[in-house]
């Protein structure tokens, strides 16, 4: 059986987080990198809004969001055991969170010459909200939702490694003394390193690219 095609951005924090849980769960899929300047025509005709990733099964079906992406692969294998089902309620909370009012300041924050109306100090500040929330949860445990890691540290830490990288300096002084241990953490994981190993961006001439990091 051909494998699933996953259309992916390597820098895309909803592309690391989609990678990585098809990763850990010893799922091969052909891997299509994409320039986003340069759209592949396959890639709009399945999902025309061209956002990434996008996940094109073999019956033809297409997961176009990378939570969606993350709970398929996990529901064919979770052997780290993601899917805490005591906590799912906590855990889906703070994807929420961080999808939406973290991600809406978090872009203003890293774009702020699009967004005059404020100071790029004020959309950190708001965006620290969600810092402080996960800094006070690790300072009771090892991970957001526990002693274990789960689907809400691997579905956020991308982003919170997007947002510390807009002021390196700024974060690597901050108060966040247990955030930043559980970022490096994520970051220098196996996993992390499998899912961002560089690849030429895809086309319909090239070979089939299979991934799966193992």
């Amino acid at each position: 059986m051909k494998p699933a095609i996953l259309y992916s951005f390597r820098r895309c924090p909803y592309a690391m987080r989609a990678r990585i849980a098809i990763v850990n769960s010893g799922i091969a899929v052909e891997l299509r990198e994409v320039v986003l300047r340069n759209k592949p025509q396959q890639l709009l005709d399945i999902s025309p809004k061209g956002t990434l990733p996008v996940l094109l099964l073999n019956d033809g079906s297409v997961i176009e969001e990378s939570l969606d992406i993350m709970y398929w692969a996990l529901a064919k294998a979770d052997p780290t055991n993601w899917i805490i089902k005591d906590s799912l309620s906590d855990i889906e909370q703070l994807i929420k969170y961080n999808d939406n009012e973290f991600k809406y300041y978090l872009d203003r924050y890293k774009y702020a010459d699009r967004y005059p109306e404020s100071k790029p100090d004020y959309y950190r500040q708001q965006a620290e909200n969600f810092l402080i929330d996960l800094e006070q949860r690790l300072s009771q445990h090892s991970f957001v939702c526990g002693n274990t890691c789960s689907l809400a540290d691997i579905a956020i830490f991308p982003f919170i490694r997007q947002f510390a990288n807009v002021d390196l300096n700024w974060f690597q002084a901050s108060q966040y003394i247990k955030l930043k241990h559980w970022l490096t953490l994520h970051i220098e994981s196996g996993l992390f390193h499998a899912i961002m190993e560089k690849y030429s961006a895809w086309s319909a001439e090239d070979d089939q690219l299979i991934f799966n990091g193992h």
